[in-house]
């Protein structure tokens, strides 16, 4: 489907990743109706104004796992009411697609590569709310037939991503000469925003009346560790690491995605290597810290 004139609400705009699909959506000619910036999806009163919409994109969400262990409450109503909200807003306009923007909810994988085939078992409020999401989305398709495609992003990675992420961590430290870190050996499929932000547009563009999953990632894994050296390098510095070897609770000690139905059904796959991805992310980095000065 050619998005040139369709009509595409994005929530979470204003976020990480909703930043970067809006910039390729217009580039790709839609019209992108966002929602007033500070608005709440959980708030009906302030959805359902909009209409005649062709595609709904719904990245808005609660994240923060930290914040989600003090209070799951608002981490579900958030999360779940607000997919409601957009299901609602997209079955009221005979939406084309809704791209619904889920996560990593698998767990301890019993095998690797995982594909979208995999046991679901997520492991805290966060995945929860994304999996009972998932559900909502499966039912809205199912009853009303609004298609539906879930994206599992594994670790997305960028410039302007918030800096209590792993990446802009390990970067804003090497400023001190020193990394300090929890811990060294988990491994993360990580997958540059350029990357993900190409199949959430073939996702639209892939417009079935289906219910659809597909898993994102770079279909390798690299361990904390690797992480350091490869930014280390791209930096050209001398920096110490340290790691305190404290593990989290319930650690995933790794995770790859199998990537060959999103290869196979969109026709994507990713273009830029990791090592690719952590340089435009360095200079992006350093220009934004010497316009500072």
């Amino acid at each position: 489907m050619d998005l040139v004139g369709k009509r595409i609400i994005v929530t979470g705009s204003e976020g990480f990743l909703g930043r970067h699909l809006v910039q390729k959506l217009r580039r790709e000619g839609a019209e992108i109706i966002g929602i007033a910036k500070g608005g709440d999806v959980t708030d009906w009163d302030q959805v359902k104004i909009y209409h005649d919409i062709d595609i709904i994109y719904h990245l808005a969400a609660k994240t923060y796992i930290p914040t989600a262990n003090e209070d799951p409450r608002e981490m579900y109503r958030t999360n779940l009411i607000g997919t409601l909200n957009m299901l609602e807003l997209g079955r009221r306009n005979g939406a084309k697609s809704f791209i619904f923007a889920s996560s990593y909810i698998y767990g301890h994988p019993k095998y690797i590569p995982i594909n979208e085939s995999h046991p679901v078992n997520p492991t805290n409020a966060y995945s929860r709310s994304k999996a009972l999401a998932e559900d909502l989305c499966g039912a809205y398709y199912q009853d009303y037939g609004l298609g539906c495609v879930i994206i599992r992003a594994f670790n997305i990675y960028g410039e302007g991503q918030k800096d209590d992420f792993l990446i802009p961590t390990i970067i804003k430290q090497i400023a001190k000469r020193e990394i300090e870190l929890r811990d060294s050996e988990p491994r993360r499929d990580f997958l540059y925003v350029n990357d993900a932000v190409e199949a959430y547009v073939r996702a639209a563009k892939y417009c079935r009346s289906n219910f659809e999953v597909f898993n994102i990632g770079s279909g390798v894994s690299y361990s904390i560790d690797e992480i350091v050296r490869k930014i280390i390098a791209v930096s050209g510095q001398r920096v110490g690491v340290r790691y305190l070897h404290l593990r989290r609770e319930n650690e995933v000690m790794n995770t790859v995605a199998d990537i060959r139905k999103a290869r196979e059904k969109l026709g994507w796959e990713p273009k830029f290597s990791i090592e690719e991805g952590l340089k435009n992310v360095m200079c992006k980095y350093s220009s934004k810290k010497s316009s500072m000065k």
